[in-house]
């Protein structure tokens, strides 16, 4: 085929158009890494030869390497490949709350312009949901809320949505049996209750908080996953319940759960 003609060919491929090719060396390489990661037992050399569908001695040097960088290691029992402690001294070593608040912060900004309230972006720290950022908004009577500070995950609605893919049985493993401490006539009083909380989040897709932590306040917040559905943070809304009446709901939640739903395919 000659040159100008086999330019062309790969200029209009389906789908290649605008494509930054890969590098297939490393692609196989990560593909190594997830497999191992995602396994619950160690990982043999003919099992990553099966899944990356190339000759053993290649697959075997790509593993070699990685293990050479301490990205996979042997056990003790034998040659088998586990995760090495490259992955964990980076994972420690990283500010994940940093990044995810980088990459939603210009979101988190547009839904406090879109609904006109104060927006909070939120992790799970224990029992509690840690604020990472926050917009607020020039209304004089606004929600209190900043970066960092710690508000309880069942009676809040960034909370509940930490907790949307909590069962009765988890739930009761990180709160205990003891009746759930009361912040105003509002609040869940049971795990049982929380859990069917829970329940209704996964259905629906976002949480609220009708004066449950604070007498007076609304919340509407959803949850933010990776790409393959694992619950990141939570992003939302709080207003003065006399500014977010039970009729505006369904309106601000929509708002809320298209903005998460935009952050979750950046992640």
């Amino acid at each position: 085929m000659p040159p100008s003609t086999a330019k062309k060919s790969h200029a209009t491929a389906p789908g290649r158009k605008n494509e930054t090719p890969s590098i297939q060396s490393l692609d196989r390489g990560l593909q190594i890494l997830e497999t191992v990661g995602r396994s619950s037992s160690p990982v043999s050399l003919a099992q990553l030869t099966g899944v990356i569908g190339i000759d053993r001695s290649s697959v075997f040097r790509l593993a070699n390497t990685l293990k050479r960088r301490g990205f996979l290691a042997y056990p003790a029992s034998g040659k088998d490949y586990v995760l090495g402690t490259a992955l964990w001294r980076l994972s420690r070593q990283y500010d994940w709350s940093g990044m995810l608040a980088t990459i939603a912060h210009e979101h988190l900004q547009m839904l406090a312009s879109a609904t006109g309230e104060t927006a909070h972006l939120a992790i799970r720290e224990g029992t509690k949901a840690l604020f990472i950022d926050h917009a607020a908004t020039n209304h004089v009577i606004a929600i209190s809320g900043q970066t960092g500070e710690l508000v309880p995950l069942y009676c809040t609605s960034h909370g509940k949505a930490l907790l949307a893919d909590f069962d009765e049985s988890a739930l009761r493993q990180l709160f205990g049996r003891k009746p759930l401490a009361r912040h105003t006539k509002s609040t869940l009083k049971t795990v049982a209750q929380l859990a069917l909380a829970c329940a209704e989040i996964r259905a629906r897709g976002f949480a609220t908080d009708n004066s449950e932590f604070l007498e007076g306040v609304r919340c509407v917040a959803a949850p933010i996953r990776d790409k393959e559905g694992v619950l990141l943070a939570s992003i939302g809304i709080s207003a003065p319940a006399t500014r977010f009446p039970a009729s505006r709901q369904a309106q601000v939640a929509a708002q809320v759960t298209r903005i998460a739903a935009e952050i979750s395919a950046l992640i």
